[in-house]
């Protein structure tokens, strides 16, 4: 085998190792226990970091108890929700999503709507939000 052959294959092995010991490192890091509040909801921030001179991104773990909802909110920017287990209802425009793991949504800036699980157990979902700096996350509905 000549030389080159030897450094690719030599390279690609190296790459395939890091990639493994890094999913085992991943996949090995235990998730914090939610602390819920007294509705059934808790909230961990995972990021925040600015995203441009007016806007940050902010990204939050929530997990609802059983039974645990939401009540209408809207946020100061977008809102991605991706459900990482359970069953999560969202009232939005008027109508009702259901999402299982896996699936996502969309909610636009200012848009009210709520959350509930309607799974049995614990359901958890990733919100990303690109928000305006300084203003409060969570903006609940009068």
């Amino acid at each position: 085998m000549n030389s080159i052959i030897k450094t690719a294959l030599a390279a690609a092995s190296l790459a395939l190792i890091c990639q493994h010991a890094q999913a085992q490192s991943v996949a090995a890091a235990p998730l914090p226990t939610p602390k819920f509040d007294a509705k059934g909801i808790a909230r961990t921030e995972t990021v925040r970091d600015a995203f441009d001179a007016t806007r940050e991104a902010i990204q939050v773990r929530v997990d609802f108890a059983n039974g645990a909802s939401f009540p209408k909110h809207s946020h100061p920017g977008v809102e991605i929700a991706y459900v990482l287990s359970g069953v999560i209802e969202y009232e939005l425009n008027g109508k009702t999503v259901r999402l299982r793991a896996g699936e996502s949504i969309y909610i636009p800036a200012g848009a009210v709507h709520s959350a509930k699980n309607v799974a049995s157990g614990t359901t958890s979902e990733l919100a990303t939000y690109v928000v305006e700096k300084g203003k409060p996350i969570v903006i609940l509905d009068k």
